[in-house]
């Protein structure tokens, strides 16, 4: 049974239906109002909202119609239901663009019009959920770099609004691509540590021998480049944040001593006998479950409790869809640069949405920008897309005739479907070998062999 807190107006001419509506809807539990027609119902919608509002289709005066228009250009989260005896495709169709829920035909069973009452009601949750959680963020500074209203994505960053303010060491998780570090600069934008620095390390980018320098830094004579002391970045980082992307790649014989610096704050340059300290706070990310590494005996479990304080798991592009119209949108105007603004038609966004993107925003974003560079004029279209040989909305793309090439509709290996592919990603990333490795789930060095084994060019 639901609470009297949410109200319902239920609108109908007849007397009938009213009266049985009234009772099927109040036996639910919700506080229930009634109008007679249509001029009653926007007299009482003029002095209260409400959640629900159900109202039949045809009536005298003012129909159905108008009062639909009038909730949702008042009252824009209520839902409304509308109820009619007339079965005609072509009004459902103009209801539903003008706002409604659903389109309820009478005569209706009792059991299926709850179902619908009830999955209204959950979208009006939901609608104030999100307002929430807009609101919240918006009391926080995003330098408009971070884009995206999906639900997924607003609970990750209102998450992350509560932690910034705090000490508290934060392990960002998600794919390649997924925004990681912006969202590791979120955390330090809204902190009381703002004002100092904001350090990232790709701990995947240095050498096994060289992190420990990277992060501690070094004395003269430590080895036999260092022809100098060099800090290391926990020290320029100090009062200020340092941000470990990938930390699932530092070795293990560094983890020891990256450990006792988070638990005590002290550290000492390599080679050097002094204990050092810094005040700094430690943003963490990967792309690994680092539980599996734990299990496999290359990332150490205290470790990994120390870094896990606070976990924000970032969705995967495929898993926030809703938010591609957007990020298209940002990524024209900020990567694309022409006289004239560039824009995208429906049916090429369409085949974006239906794109699974395995290198998630940083592959949408280079999609976009040769997209926006090559296509004939100001507008993106689907045959100016790029996308790897062998995906959904490439192959949707290839039946709608808008591009070409020898291996539709052609029995290949699977070799020659691999060479395709990889060549595709390098020309969509116009051939930065890193990204496109990233894309592919691959490593550096595998991609340079299969770069030499199929003799890839950018010709």
């Amino acid at each position: 049974m639901s609470t009297p807190s949410i109200s319902v107006l239920i609108v109908d001419d007849e007397e009938p239906f009213l009266d049985l509506l009234q009772k099927v809807i109040s036996q639910e539990g919700y506080a229930v109002e009634t109008a007679n027609d249509g001029v009653a119902a926007i007299n009482k919608l003029q002095s209260k909202s409400y959640d629900l509002v159900l109202t039949d289709l045809k009536m005298p005066r003012v129909d159905g119609l108008e009062v639909l228009k009038f909730v949702k250009e008042h009252y824009f989260d209520t839902q409304v239901i509308m109820l009619t005896g007339v079965n005609d495709i072509s009004i459902a169709v103009e209801c539903m663009k003008s706002g409604a829920f659903h389109f309820v035909t009478k005569p209706y069973g009792v059991p299926e019009l709850l179902a619908v009452v009830e999955r209204a009601l959950e979208r009006k949750k939901l609608a104030i959920e999100n307002k929430v959680l807009k609101a919240e963020l918006s009391r926080h500074s995003i330098g408009g770099q971070i884009i995206g209203n999906s639900r997924s994505f607003l609970e990750v960053l209102n998450v992350a609004s509560k932690v910034a303010p705090t000490d508290s060491t934060v392990l960002i998780q998600g794919a390649s691509g997924t925004g990681k570090e912006l969202v590791a600069s979120f955390l330090h934008r809204n902190s009381i540590r703002k004002d100092q620095q904001f350090l990232a390390l790709n701990c995947a980018s240095i050498p096994e021998t060289l992190i420990e320098s990277e992060l501690f830094g070094h004395e003269k004579g430590a080895f036999t480049d260092a022809i100098a002391m060099k800090q290391g970045l926990v020290e320029i980082a100090s009062s200020g944040t340092l941000f470990l992307d990938e930390i699932g790649e530092i070795s293990l014989m560094v983890q020891p001593k990256l450990l006792r610096f988070l638990q005590t704050g002290e550290f000492r340059r390599v080679g050097g006998n002094k204990t050092l300290k810094a005040d700094v706070r430690v943003i963490s990310a990967t792309n690994k479950d680092l539980r599996d590494e734990v299990e496999q005996g290359t990332f150490r479990e205290d470790l990994l409790y120390r870094i896990n304080v606070i976990l924000l798991q970032i969705p995967s592009l495929k898993d926030r869809r809703e938010d591609i119209p957007l990020l298209v949108d940002h990524f024209l105007k900020k990567r694309v640069r022409s006289k004239e603004p560039k824009r995208i038609d429906q049916k090429a966004l369409e085949l974006l949405e239906k794109y699974d993107w395995p290198g998630n925003i940083r592959e949408l974003e280079n999609v976009i920008e040769r997209a926006g560079i090559l296509c004939e004029d100001n507008v993106i279209r689907t045959v100016d897309l790029a996308l790897p040989l062998g995906s959904r909305s490439y192959q949707e793309q290839r039946t709608a005739g808008k591009a070409s090439g020898s291996l539709l509709g052609t029995p290949v290996s699977i070799r020659e479907v691999e060479k395709a592919h990889i060549h595709g990603v390098l020309k969509t990333v116009n051939w930065n070998k890193n990204t496109a490795a990233e894309i592919l789930g691959i490593s550096l060095k595998t991609l340079y062999t299969k770069i030499q084994q199929y003799n890839l060019s950018k010709e």
